[in-house]
């Protein structure tokens, strides 16, 4: 039987330099079974990252492989463009049924290709059709795939560098981050300066941010450290987006499906977008990326928008049972106990390793923040964010069985994606390994 260094050895042969995971996490998994996967050596990983939240319900839930095994011997056609089947009536009117009736009473689907990112092109052109108008605003932070148009919205600047003549006419606003505030401030004067900055920019005849085609934000930022936008936040975009009549798309590829406690994110902060954005768990394992949007952007004609594999039945199939069981109130309920016990284990581990600076987050969707205890402070007073530390805290967890993947400004914060039905057995576990892992490289 072949060891993970013949199949890694491989794949540097053949693979493209843009490989990523492999370089973190060396292995070639042949088996998965809840939060848990087998490497090709025999050694057992607890997954705290789960294809990077896709995994809604971990790896081969039984329910959700039966929906897709009885699909496969049913003899249903398995791909079907944007054809109509019963497979997907079933999956749209589920899916209506787990947003806001607001929403829901004038939605609209379309079924982008099965990357997330496309559902992002897919909104941008969308709106720019709806009104006439040619520019975007997004947020300092923000993460909404790597696609040529979305990368132009993303904020990191190591995917960007190299790329030049992304989409033109993106415009960044400041996301309130408590911790290392845009403004300085921090806390509730940090948040209002965010917003005030906001609002104002989009009403000041004098500001140069002409009125865009659309506002396009997460609602908890994922790649760009776990930070939730707090509620005033995202109400005085919802309000000045509408009062000026600009399209609000909310990106839940990987905030949404409960990840957060509740099924969509920004639910938290009472607002109701234009369009949301959606994939990642949406697709129960399997490929899939849906926007929805009301009824008045629809100004599409036939064929305005495409993709050859926006008909995925196993993924319908699939997400159709993962929406039912994640809409359960008491589903939601036990993913925000789930989180306040990782949440509490972390703040204990914090009181004896000032390495960790910031934990935040909402529901099982969680940033752990590491910084240079040294003298070095950044505007706040703060510790300078440290990637070296983060990365050493991932690579000890890793050699003691527990995979999580990190993210945020340089790199320095670590990322809790695991299974919504991870079991509180499967967290204390991980709290011991990220505890050893933490002493370590706090004491290297």
């Amino acid at each position: 039987m072949h060891t993970n260094k013949y199949f890694t050895d491989r794949q540097d042969g053949f693979e493209s330099s843009a490989r990523s995971y492999p370089r973190k996490f060396p292995v070639a998994l042949t088996k998965a079974k809840g939060s848990w996967v087998v490497d090709a050596d025999g050694n057992e990983y607890l997954d705290f990252l789960c294809g990077a939240g896709t995994l809604a319900l971990g790896h081969n839930d039984d329910e959700v492989n039966k929906a897709m095994m009885d699909l496969l011997s049913s003899g249903a056609p398995l791909h079907t463009l944007d054809l109509t089947t019963p497979v997907k009536d079933r999956f749209v009117e589920t899916l209506f049924s787990a947003i806001p009736e607001e929403l829901a009473r004038n939605a609209r689907i379309q079924f982008c290709s099965p990357s997330g990112t496309d559902a992002t092109d897919a909104a941008i052109k969308l709106c720019k059709t709806a009104t006439g108008r040619g520019t975007v605003i997004a947020f300092s932070g923000g993460y909404h795939g790597m696609g040529h148009g979305a990368l132009a919205l993303t904020g990191n600047h190591n995917a960007k560098n190299k790329v030049q003549n992304l989409m033109p006419g993106v415009q960044f606003m400041p996301y309130p981050y408590s911790y290392r505030c845009p403004f300085g401030l921090g806390g509730e004067a940090g948040e209002k300066a965010c917003s005030a900055y906001f609002e104002r920019m989009l009403k000041d005849p004098e500001s140069g941010v002409t009125k865009p085609a659309a506002v396009i934000i997460e609602a908890i930022q994922g790649e760009g450290g776990v930070i939730p936008a707090p509620r005033s936040f995202l109400q005085t975009v919802r309000r000045v987006t509408k009062e000026l009549g600009i399209p609000l798309i909310l990106d839940e590829i990987q905030a949404g499906m409960g990840r957060s406690g509740d099924i969509w994110a920004f639910q938290d902060s009472g607002i109701v977008p234009d369009a949301m954005l959606i994939s990642k768990a949406i697709g129960g394992s399997q490929p899939l990326s849906v926007v929805v949007y009301d009824r008045s952007l629809d100004a599409w004609t036939a064929g305005a928008h495409a993709g050859t594999f926006r008909g995925n039945q196993l993924a319908m199939a699939a997400g159709t049972v993962v929406l039912g069981r994640i809409s359960s109130p008491a589903f939601l309920a036990a993913v925000k106990e789930k989180g306040a016990r990782i949440r509490k284990g972390i703040e204990e581990i914090r009181k004896d390793f000032p390495i960790i600076a910031d934990i935040r987050g909402r529901g099982l969707m969680l940033g752990i923040e590491f910084a240079d205890p040294g003298d070095k402070k950044d505007i706040m007073g703060h510790p300078v964010p440290s990637g070296k530390l983060a990365a050493e805290v991932q690579r000890r967890c890793f050699e003691k069985g527990l995979i999580m993947e990190k993210g945020g400004r340089n790199g320095s914060t670590m990322r809790c994606l695991c299974a919504l039905n991870v079991s509180d057995s499967e967290i204390d576990t991980m709290l011991t390994i990220f505890r050893e892992a933490v002493k370590e490289a706090a004491d290297a």
